[in-house]
């Protein structure tokens, strides 16, 4: 059983099942991260939907490409968590299968491809803080405790 993080299901809501791979990114100083500009900013562990075809570690450079312009090596695989959440940008109610790894960025090839990202480094304390979903702070919280 895959644990469940943030407000349970709606009672009579459908949901569409949506697979993502999500990436912690140790850096000096921090963690690097995501954030994804609207009516606020909306930081979070980059990442995003597995495409048709895509095996999770796929998505995962990916996604890390086109959210941060970062490269990405030896990604290992922590756990995974699900959501029951709106997506806006897509009109969909979502229960969210997301699975998280650690990386290591290798090099910056250029600034984010994906509409209105920006790429953030901020020290770890700051960045548990700031994440804007509870599964997102649960796996940094676990990784950065693991680090001392």
């Amino acid at each position: 059983m895959i644990r469940r993080v943030g407000p349970p299901p709606i009672k009579g809501q459908k949901y569409t099942q949506r697979s993502g791979a999500y990436a912690i990114l140790p850096v000096p100083g921090g963690v690097l991260l995501t954030g994804q500009q609207g009516d606020w900013l909306d930081i979070q562990l980059p990442g995003g939907g597995i495409d048709p075809g895509e095996s999770p570690v796929q998505t995962l450079h990916r996604e890390v490409l086109e959210e941060t312009g970062w490269a990405i090596a030896q990604p290992l695989r922590l756990g995974a968590f699900r959501r029951f959440v709106y997506m806006p940008e897509y009109d969909l109610w979502a229960e969210k299968l997301c699975t998280v790894f650690v990386a290591r960025p290798t090099r910056r090839i250029c600034d984010p491809v994906e509409p209105d990202h920006v790429t953030l480094v901020l020290p770890w304390n700051v960045a548990i803080d700031s994440l804007g979903n509870d599964g997102d702070r649960m796996f940094l919280q676990r990784y950065a405790s693991g680090r001392t």
